[in-house]
């Protein structure tokens, strides 16, 4: 981890006048030194990178980056250029130039400095002492932290080469691979994580400092105006540091104190409770959602992009602190938000928030629909297929007898297949409007079930259910009557109107709707059948358990989840989680049959989707299609069609709703059913290999087909127990 950077990998007259240019004339300093193996391959991963999105900071400052499989160790490159290069910053171009490197598969301990560079780049001092600095060796000490701004040419080495102290070391190898972390969204979880450790010295620094406030030199004094915020920004490493050390620093020039929260997506240190309220104002600054807001309810607020917070703190500070002289402070149902507002992006349209509250619902679900289905399932394999009209356990239950046994799973999982609707509409209306949406929504889904609305039936429920508690919830009501809203006005109110609107106005044409669908299923033979598998297994390969993937899925749990599904119903679960193995398992084949068309991740990656794909979990394709989503999701949803048509055609039934290869004794038609997934494997793994055979060959025939970035690194994460 020593030799970071080295007086070797500085320019300080960097002559190219473009982003393109800067990155290629400091990447061939990488390559003179064997840290990057492959230049233009290496460039294409920093090209990727930027496309995503534009890496200039304010100040005069660009940080391309990328994670790479041509960078044999982290690596930082500085340049300095007389006229300025644009890389998209907002206040012009940049004449600091830092192209950091990263391998692709690069610890996360790498995660854990470049918010100490980000930190250093709002030091004026340092920025400027980088712009003055003659010597390149001074500059690298500079930016290791072996000299200080005002030492930065007279304690260069004398020998370039000279190895760092292991702390500088590895403070500029953090510093580089946690920039080049943030490249991607799987990156971004990983820079979360460390973020969170991080956020909470800063925390925990600026909390010793506040508690102070009053016992120092100047405790006589008048106390000082307090001010907590939360930074945060989308990959939680640069700006989200940036921002809280420029309000930091405009605070201290005001005279105010700041104690600032940084904040990811993935983990974050509380601020002290007593910090809070002690505090006078709160500023948000963040491109994410902010987490538990409601802490921060009842003081004045200032809501901003996280831009802000780095560009104008000392506005945001006095705005804050007029909102504060006037009295403005923010109401607790204004600070906190759904589950599903605080989960997404703010600006979503309707339509991506119907989506995320449907998606709410099926997500809460599917635990119960995989354990109350393999049970079911279970019950039948030992207990044979009359277990269905077994008596009670309650009732008779031998220890030594099978078919006891076999009725007790069956009804354990017929009791769980009871809850599905109910959570499902619970839950979407809890995605609209937290925790008072539940109860109307268990009540809605429950009489869904009792009016034989079913599946159709939970899904109205649960958005009427919703939107009924955000109707009261924005009625005015009397401060001595808001104790008792949440518990007994909301939950009485919104059950009655749910259920008088299920009951008597729109469950009776649901209900109908239903039993068409159901009859629909029912007659489906020959061609239609073939048909539906072919959509089926198009819609469960197109995006590898996302929204279209969960439709398809739901829709074909929805069948099977009543006591005795139909014939077509266990048809169309088979076609469904034939289809969502094939990609995982077709990528694993083509990693194994040729292997030189994928990069070494991405090879060791399909070792772990056979077993992936085997257990019908779709997201183990999930690195590939991320790397190379043109030539991967067209053949996957081939092959998944194949073998859903197939599927359906060879009359293959399933009465479990996930399991994988490992539920084929339960599966109607097994061989048949082993030879429609075989042939979708086949035809899927058969398309990759000629699609990207047909490419340009790159430099390394092992690296070709990488995108170089985290994307394709990180394994697949399956949020669900299922394929969807």
């Amino acid at each position: 981890m020593s030799d970071m950077i080295t007086a070797d990998l500085v320019d300080l007259d960097l002559s190219a006048d473009t982003k393109e240019a800067a990155a290629r004339a400091l990447a061939e300093r990488m390559v003179a030194l064997g840290r990057v193996t492959d230049l233009d391959g290496f460039l294409a991963d920093v090209a990727a990178r930027e496309a995503q999105m534009p890496t200039g900071l304010d100040g005069g400052i660009g940080i391309p980056h990328c994670r790479s499989e041509h960078v044999t160790e982290p690596t930082l490159a500085f340049g300095r250029t007389a006229g300025g290069i644009d890389f998209g910053a907002a206040d012009g171009p940049a004449d600091l130039i830092f192209l950091i490197a990263a391998p692709a598969g690069a610890d996360d301990a790498h995660l854990t400095i470049l918010s100490s560079l980000a930190r250093q780049l709002m030091n004026t001092e340092f920025t400027t002492a980088l712009r003055e600095v003659t010597d390149p060796a001074g500059a690298a000490a500079l930016i290791r932290g072996d000299a200080t701004p005002a030492t930065a040419d007279a304690a260069a080495p004398a020998t370039p080469d000279a190895p760092d102290s292991p702390a500088s070391a590895d403070s500029v190898a953090a510093s580089a691979a946690a920039s080049a972390e943030a490249a991607t969204a799987n990156d971004a979880k990983d820079a979360d994580d460390t973020k969170g450790a991080k956020g909470g010295t800063d925390a925990s620094n600026a909390t010793a400092s506040g508690a102070g406030a009053d016992t120092g030199p100047d405790s006589s004094g008048p106390r000082p105006f307090r001010i907590v915020a939360v930074t945060s920004c989308p990959t939680g490493i640069a700006h989200t540091y940036m921002a809280a050390e420029s309000l930091e620093n405009a605070g201290r020039e005001a005279g105010v104190e700041v104690t600032v929260e940084t904040q990811g997506s993935a983990g974050f240190t509380r601020l002290d409770p007593a910090v809070i309220e002690a505090a006078d104002a709160v500023i948000f600054a963040h491109d994410v959602p902010v987490r538990e807001k409601e802490r921060f309810a009842g003081k004045p607020t200032v809501d901003t992009g996280v831009k802000a917070g780095i560009n104008r703190p000392a506005e945001l500070i006095s705005e804050v602190r007029r909102k504060a002289e006037r009295g403005e402070v923010t109401a607790p149902a204004a600070a906190d938000g759904t589950p599903v507002e605080r989960g997404g992006e703010s600006g979503d349209g309707y339509g991506t928030k119907l989506r995320k509250w449907l998606m709410s619902g099926v997500s809460y679900m599917v635990p119960f629909v995989a354990a109350g289905g393999l049970l079911i399932a279970l019950g039948f394999a030992i207990g044979g297929y009359e277990i269905n009209e077994a008596p009670s356990v309650m009732e008779h239950f031998l220890w030594t007898e099978a078919a006891s046994w076999g009725a007790l799973l069956f009804q354990i999982g017929g009791v769980a297949f009871g809850f599905l609707v109910p959570v499902l509409a619970g839950y979407i209306a809890y995605g609209m409007a937290d925790r008072p949406g539940l109860v109307p929504g268990f009540v809605g889904g429950a009489i869904s079930l009792t009016i034989n609305a079913g599946f159709l039936g939970g899904l109205a429920a649960g958005l009427i259910a919703g939107a009924v508690v955000i109707g009261i919830q924005r009625v005015r009501i009397p401060t001595a009557l808001r104790g008792i809203m949440p518990v007994v006005v909301i939950p009485l109110i919104s059950s009655a109107v749910v259920g008088f609107l299920m009951f008597v106005v729109i469950g009776k044409p649901i209900a109908e709707a239903q039993k068409a669908m159901t009859d629909w299923l029912n007659g489906l033979t020959g061609t239609n059948a073939i048909l539906l598998g072919t959509l089926l297994g198009l819609m469960m390969c197109f995006d590898l358990g996302g929204p279209v993937n969960k439709v398809a899925y739901t829709f074909a749990t929805a069948g099977i989840a009543v006591a005795s599904p139909s014939d077509s119903a266990m048809k169309i679960m088979a076609a469904v989680m034939a289809a969502g193995m094939v990609p995982p398992l077709a990528m694993a084949l083509a990693t194994t049959v040729r292997g030189k068309l994928f990069n070494r991740t991405e090879r060791e990656n399909g070792k772990a989707a056979w077993v992936l794909g085997a257990s019908f979990i779709s997201e183990g394709a999930i690195p590939f299609a991320a790397a190379d989503p043109l030539r991967v999701i067209p053949a996957s949803m081939v092959g998944g069609a194949v073998t859903g048509a197939l599927s359906m055609a060879f009359g293959a039934t399933l009465r479990a709703p996930h399991g994988g290869i490992f539920v084929v004794p339960l599966i109607g038609n097994p061989l048949l059913y082993l030879v429609a997934i075989a042939a979708g494997v086949v035809v899927t793994a058969a398309l990759v290999i000629l699609l990207k055979g047909l490419r340009k060959p790159v430099p390394g025939a092992a690296t070709e087909g990488a995108s170089g970035d985290g994307a394709a690194a990180a394994p697949a994460r399956p949020e669900q127990p299922v394929a969807a």
